[in-house]
């Protein structure tokens, strides 16, 4: 008897948007480096959400000056949004 698969959990926008970028942004890089050492790289993109996000997002996010990736990247809501919880005491001085 096969076991059921658990369920997929949904994610929002940004957590998708997120994830997608990452996974896109660094086949990207792969590409580019693999490209430059003459090696095979990555598959080449299917359909067209890899053609979207490799021929039209990698390169124009990679064109935009870090300044306004920062600016963006903060006003979208995700994980580095979090705050860190308040010291319960004060650092102690390194042992040695």
């Amino acid at each position: 008897m096969p076991f059921p698969k658990p369920p997929v959990p949904k994610s929002s926008f940004p957590q998708w948007l997120r994830s997608n970028s990452e996974h896109y942004l660094l086949q990207d890089s792969q590409a580019r480096i693999a490209d430059r050492q003459g090696i095979a790289g990555p598959k080449k993109p299917k359909g067209m959400k890899d053609r979207f996000f490799r021929q039209v997002f990698a390169p124009i996010y990679r064109r935009i000056p870090w300044s306004v990736r920062r600016r963006l990247i903060h006003a979208l809501p995700g994980s580095h949004r979090q705050e860190w919880p308040p010291l319960e005491h004060e650092p102690q001085k390194p042992a040695i």
